[in-house]
């Protein structure tokens, strides 16, 4: 049986959304799993509705489009709002509950709902929401592994930004721990 991970995740340009969908892709790879990254932008970059798909199998991905994931998280209530009729049943929905006012209406899946861009705020790296999402998101699916976290981000994070490599790990390692 194939182990199979369909990620989609959504909310506005600028919350680095396309970051966090790239680490976990170049995690996957690191792992050697097979993997599919596609971004997509809405009409604007920062401020404008911002997604991305990322698959992590054990086997050849056929196509990158996702219409059903198994996995979702989002930003912005507009992308709960419109992703969360889309998730498989039995799927998971990661909410920003500092940024989402509602809760998820499904009960076939599981919703956990995170502060992450408070907690980033008060960790003292504000852009970093989207990596203590992320850090749940390890903790609850094993999508990849907790190990090594290190290896996907140095595939990602550029040189000029290698002074964010630690607080990147903090940020995924909080997200890891939470236990909300």
């Amino acid at each position: 049986m194939s182990n199979t991970n369909r990620i989609l995740i959504a909310g506005f340009g600028g919350q680095g959304l396309l970051f966090a969908g790239k680490f976990l892709a170049y995690k996957g790879l690191t792992e050697g799993r097979q993997v599919s990254w596609l971004p997509s932008y809405g009409p604007e970059m920062r401020g404008g509705t911002c997604n991305c798909s990322v698959i992590l199998s054990d086997e050849p991905v056929g196509s990158p489009i996702i219409e059903n994931p198994d996995i979702l998280m989002v930003m912005n209530r507009p992308s709960l709002d419109k992703f969360e009729p889309t998730v498989e049943a039995g799927g998971y929905i990661f909410v920003d509950s500092a940024l989402i006012d509602r809760k998820v209406e499904r009960e076939d899946v599981k919703a956990f709902y995170i502060p992450a861009t408070q907690m980033a705020s008060d960790a003292g790296f504000p852009t970093l929401a989207n990596m203590i999402l992320v850090g749940k998101i390890i903790r609850e699916t094993g999508a990849v592994s907790y190990e090594d976290l290190m290896a996907g981000l140095k595939k990602c994070v550029s040189a000029r930004h290698q002074d964010l490599m630690d607080a990147n790990f903090k940020a995924i390692d909080m997200g890891y721990r939470y236990e909300g």
